[in-house]
């Protein structure tokens, strides 16, 4: 599946294999984007739980399943 997630802040580099490889796009509105393939659900809620560890502001979440888009 293919996930977009905005989140309230820019996220650093660092934190790349925390949110399972995702693409890190600081946007100039001060907000990041995080964008890119996830294998599964669990690996998406995996990614939730992390921001919400790092006590992240979570603005926005789309998911495209490529078996829907088909």
């Amino acid at each position: 599946m293919h996930v977009q997630i905005r989140i309230r802040g820019h996220l650093g580099a660092i934190w790349q294999p925390e949110i399972e490889d995702l693409h890190i796009t600081h946007q100039p509105d001060g907000t990041s984007l995080l964008s890119g393939q996830l294998a599964d659900q669990a690996a998406l809620y995996g990614v939730l739980l992390t921001i919400r560890r790092l006590g992240l502001t979570l603005l926005f979440l789309e998911i495209e399943d490529e078996k829907e888009s088909t």
